[in-house]
């Protein structure tokens, strides 16, 4: 469920027209609704909630922007960053140090330096040497690093390649017949508390059946560990549950994960942590656009819209599927592709599609935008950055302003030797 919904034959986000936004704002926008992401992020709470012991850190990377990150800090969700930059976003939202989980296979020395003074919660760990700097730098500050060894448990999660994590060909984790050894070797380590294990096998998942084998294999890791004398107090679960992106899609519900997870899991007496993201954020956001042209084609027309995959990459990365509807629908239908002005003949959202008849100056917009849409932008073909807006009932703010093509230019330098 989301709060962008007809009213009167015209979309609104909330309770805020969907055509003011656009007019006051200018089009392309991402625009956001607060209380979907509040619900979502009940929903996934209160799915979990036969779990003892939960810790729960949003995935920054499906939409970092610091506005939504503070509705989930109201929330009572921590962080789960990549990057050194997502960090301090979190902090800046109010999260907690202690709530926010670094994981990511290319943790810098600097970005682990950072972490430990700003005095993050866990540290996922990919490899062993990871563990060995990590260790030194804590200890050298006179610190010590909560840490989990993220293991690879080679299922595959039957999802897009692009986004699958957890096959042993795959660059995450360590392999986890690996794990036993790698964990005797670290344990003692000062400045190291090496407290469990993760593991995270992909995201937009639609079927259980892959994470509840990633997760007995987990269990058997952890019994494994604990009889060589460890202590295993956490175990991470990632996160990765999909959304529905085609009329039609269904999806996992959160408390049929929680009750898997809390089946898998039983008797192991850990503080069980969980980073979803998509889930949460997929359709809290939708892309706001305008058509430019409807350009006839040899098959089927082409709807020219100014938005373009430097805006929403997810189609021309992963021939992902977004759901187009006009703003204000007349009840006609048309078969179109549906195509942005970049120079690329991968800036194409959709081929033969049906959807609502659109002419030149209408608006629509690209459902379930609010993960991995606004963060992966870019500024391809010198095109402005994206902006984005929040709704709340009947209020909205510009949360990420539109970023000029000039204001780009200006940060670039031509050196003395090219001057005339």
């Amino acid at each position: 469920m989301d709060h962008f919904h007809y009213r009167d034959g015209e979309m609104f986000a909330e309770d805020v027209a969907i055509a003011q936004i656009a007019a006051e704002v200018g089009t392309p926008v991402y625009v956001y609704s607060a209380s979907t992401f509040r619900r979502h992020a009940r929903v996934f709470r209160e799915g979990l909630s036969a779990l003892p012991r939960v810790h729960l850190a949003y995935a920054i990377k499906a939409n970092p922007n610091v506005a939504v990150l503070r509705v989930l800090a109201d929330e009572g969700y921590g962080a789960d960053v990549v990057s050194v930059g997502e960090m301090r976003r979190a902090l800046a939202a109010g999260m907690k140090p202690q709530d926010i989980v670094f994981s990511g296979v290319g943790k810098t020395r600097a970005e682990l330096a950072a972490a430990l003074e700003a005095g993050i919660g866990q540290f996922n760990l990919e490899l062993e040497e990871e563990g060995v700097v990590l260790a030194a730098l804590a200890h050298e500050r006179g610190l010590t690093a909560p840490a989990v060894i993220r293991v690879n448990p080679d299922v595959d999660a039957g999802t897009h390649a692009k986004i699958s994590t957890g096959r042993k060909e795959n660059k995450f984790g360590v392999p986890i017949d690996q794990a036993p050894g790698m964990f005797d070797r670290l344990a003692g380590r000062p400045g190291l508390d090496l407290r469990g294990v993760a593991c995270h096998i992909g995201s937009q998942l639609g079927d259980l059946a892959p994470l509840e084998a990633a997760y007995a294999r987990i269990g058997e890791l952890v019994a494994e560990l604990r009889a060589a004398g460890h202590g295993i107090s956490r175990v991470d679960l990632g996160g990765g549950l999909g959304v529905p992106y085609k009329p039609g899609d269904v999806m996992p519900e959160p408390a049929a994960y929680g009750a898997m997870v809390a089946r898998v899991t039983q008797g192991w007496d850990v503080e069980l942590m969980f980073e979803p993201g998509r889930v949460i954020a997929g359709n809290a956001g939708v892309l706001v656009t305008e058509v430019v042209w409807v350009k006839p084609g040899v098959a089927n027309p082409y709807v020219i819209v100014d938005a373009a995959m430097n805006d929403l990459a997810r189609p021309a990365l992963y021939d992902a599927y977004h759901d187009f509807v006009a703003v204000r629908p007349n009840g006609e239908k048309m078969t179109a592709n549906i195509a942005g002005p970049v120079c690329e003949t991968g800036d194409t959202f959709a081929m033969n599609r049906e959807i609502d008849k659109v002419v030149s100056g209408d608006l629509a917009i690209f459902r379930t935008a609010g993960a991995y849409g606004a963060t992966m932008a870019s500024t391809y073909n010198s095109r402005p950055l994206v902006p984005e807006v929040l709704v709340e009932g009947e209020r909205y703010a510009v949360v990420a302003d539109r970023i000029a093509a000039e204001t780009i230019l200006s940060a670039e330098r031509v050196p003395d030797w090219l001057q005339k």
